[in-house]
């Protein structure tokens, strides 16, 4: 666990690091400004530091945060990692965006342990990160308690047959409140630790069966981590106004006829044919 100025620092160090790849800064220029930037007072030059020599020696960032792991959770380290696979489908700069707000919520007041992992979750699935390499990643986050960690390991081998929201209404309190109305059992205990409030488990149970981005959109809203980082979707239409678009294209059209006249090979027969593709007289 880290104090909550580190994770301030991490949060500014991948947004700054997303903005200047924006605009086409080098890696290893951008490592050693944003270095020189952040607070002294904290690990996170240091770390940086290492950064700048694992990609001037392998190319890659991920390994070397693979090995900082006493600063970068695996999580972080999985992410980026898998940004970097050259058939991956998560854009650098989105893996960049998603670790910045997991940075900005751990340096919240009162983080919390069940919007903590949806988010993760919700990254992996959102992204095809793949759920046995990510929830094993996830499973080795200090953050969690042990219960944490040996449910989210386990459940890497069920989702495959079991729906995530059973998963989560199966571990939460309103479980058990429905076992002590079903049964009269105002007692009832679960076997087993608890890790969901109530809120979450009614939201999982009204979600059985229906597409998981619903639930995830509820959870975000009630429990309040932030938001997963979506790419932008392609542009379907021009960004040109119209008229201005059809202007463009008589243009073009005219400085084809140019390029034609001058090479010498101007053919006027399309514009002399009539409406019925007769030539004119």
């Amino acid at each position: 666990m880290l104090d909550r100025e580190e994770y301030i620092e991490q949060a500014y160090f991948f947004r700054t690091m997303r903005e200047r790849l924006a605009q086409d800064t080098a890696a290893q220029e951008l490592l050693e400004g944003i270095g020189e930037e952040v607070l002294a007072t904290t690990r996170l030059p240091i770390a940086i530091g290492f950064l700048a020599g694992e990609l001037q020696l392998h190319g890659k960032l991920g390994e070397g945060m693979a090995r900082l792991s006493h600063y970068f959770t695996p999580f972080q380290a999985f992410v980026v990692q898998k940004a970097e696979e050259d058939k991956s489908r998560l854009d650098f700069r989105i893996a960049l965006e998603l670790l910045e707000r997991e940075a900005e919520y751990r340096a919240a007041e009162t983080p919390q342990l069940a919007a903590l992992f949806v988010f993760q979750f919700e990254c992996i699935a959102r992204n095809r990160l793949g759920y046995d390499h990510g929830l094993l990643a996830v499973s080795k986050d200090p953050f969690y308690s042990p219960e944490w960690s040996s449910w989210i390991a386990r459940i890497r081998f069920e989702l495959g047959t079991t729906d995530f929201a059973e998963l989560v209404y199966a571990r939460s309190q309103q479980w058990v409140e429905d076992v002590r109305k079903r049964t009269g059992q105002s007692e009832f205990v679960a076997p087993y630790p608890i890790l969901f409030e109530q809120q979450a488990g009614r939201i999982a149970k009204a979600n059985f069966g229906k597409d998981p981005l619903f639930m995830f959109a509820a959870l975000q809203r009630q429990l309040g981590y932030p938001a997963v980082p979506r790419p932008e979707p392609a542009r379907s239409r021009s960004v040109l106004d119209p008229v201005v678009d059809t202007r463009f294209q008589r243009l073009e059209a005219r400085l084809a006829l140019l390029e034609q006249e001058q090479k010498g090979g101007l053919d006027l027969t399309p514009f002399m044919k009539g409406p019925q593709g007769l030539e004119s007289p």
